[in-house]
């Protein structure tokens, strides 16, 4: 079962790359990438961060790449995430220009 999302893509060289790297993340960052893509959906509060990990925690299994990549406006979720918790990408998106 590829990602519902990208799923059009086929042999898209991004989502392989995407996959790739989601893959070789340690569980821990995996996790953490799901309970922050959680929070940024709105699910959550940031005051929540230990609840939505642990919840995370739970859910996480071998397909975290397919579930994240098949997730509508996960740049978004992530991106308000990490502004929920304090943190920007501003910075990073101001190099990449």
């Amino acid at each position: 079962m590829g990602a519902a999302v990208l799923e059009d893509h086929g042999d898209d060289p991004v989502v392989e790359e995407l996959t790739s790297l989601i893959n070789s993340l340690s569980e821990d960052e995996q996790i953490d990438l799901v309970a922050l893509a959680w929070l940024g959906r709105g699910d959550y509060s940031a005051n929540d961060w230990a609840t939505v990990r642990e919840e995370a925690a739970g859910a996480h299994n071998e397909r975290t790449a397919d579930y994240l990549l098949g997730t509508p406006l996960l740049p978004d979720f992530l991106e308000e995430g990490l502004s929920m918790l304090d943190y920007s990408c501003e910075e990073f998106e101001i190099s990449r220009l």
